[in-house]
């Protein structure tokens, strides 16, 4: 079920956007000004966020800024203000989108629809265990604002369980899908590559885990966070 974060001082509109998305099957998380957006941000993972511009503390032209510089994800803007100036600001600081209230819920869908649509194509590279981002085109981990890099083969090891959550691999399978079906080397090289992994990895259980089915392989499992 897809995440989305519904900020807004109005708590009608919040009220109101979160049975449109219940309804739609989505779950909302919501927050009632940019600053609790944020501390919502680092708790939950969420998958589009839907900010109005006018809040206190922190404005939605901050908070979006805020969300494009630090998660990968789409961000649509609500707002009373129709000034070309204003959208001009709103793209500019990273929003995908632009909806001027009053708006009908069902535009809104229309528009969450389109952007899951197009961050499924542009993020066809990239697999999200919480808050790491595996990103296979470019060989790195995103995890908020910090980039690690892994040995290749580590990477790929990663990124072949992750792509799969819950599914257990044999050595074999992950020998043959990372190593090639002509390496001539011993199985328990699979080991030594996870234990080097879950040391890397070990202050970020929260997001994912690498589990061993013991005599047969290694599967990732999702955390809470």
């Amino acid at each position: 079920m897809k995440r989305i974060l519904v900020t807004d001082d109005d708590a009608n509109i919040r009220t109101l956007l979160k049975h449109v998305l219940t309804r739609e099957g989505y779950h909302a998380v919501e927050a009632e000004d940019g600053q609790e957006a944020i501390r919502m941000l680092k708790v939950n993972t969420v998958d589009l966020a839907v900010v109005d511009v006018m809040m206190p503390h922190v404005n939605g032209l901050e908070l979006c800024q805020y969300i494009r510089e630090t998660y990968d994800i789409p961000i649509i803007l609500l707002t009373a203000r129709q000034q070309l100036s204003d959208k001009e600001q709103g793209y500019l600081r990273g929003t995908d989108d632009y909806v001027t209230k009053p708006f009908e819920p069902e535009e809104l869908l229309f528009r969450i629809k389109a952007l899951f649509r197009r961050y499924s194509i542009v993020s066809a590279d990239k697999i999200r265990l919480n808050r790491l981002v595996i990103d296979r085109k470019n060989y790195e981990i995103n995890v908020e604002n910090e980039v690690l890099l892994l040995p290749v083969k580590e990477f790929e090891l990663l990124a072949q369980l992750a792509q799969y959550p819950g599914r257990l691999f044999t050595r074999s399978e992950l020998i043959e899908l990372v190593w090639g079906a002509d390496y001539e080397g011993d199985e328990r090289t699979v080991d030594v590559h996870i234990k080097r992994l879950r040391g890397r990895f070990q202050d970020y259980q929260e997001d994912f885990v690498i589990r061993t089915v013991r005599g047969i392989g290694y599967k990732v499992e999702l955390g809470s966070v």
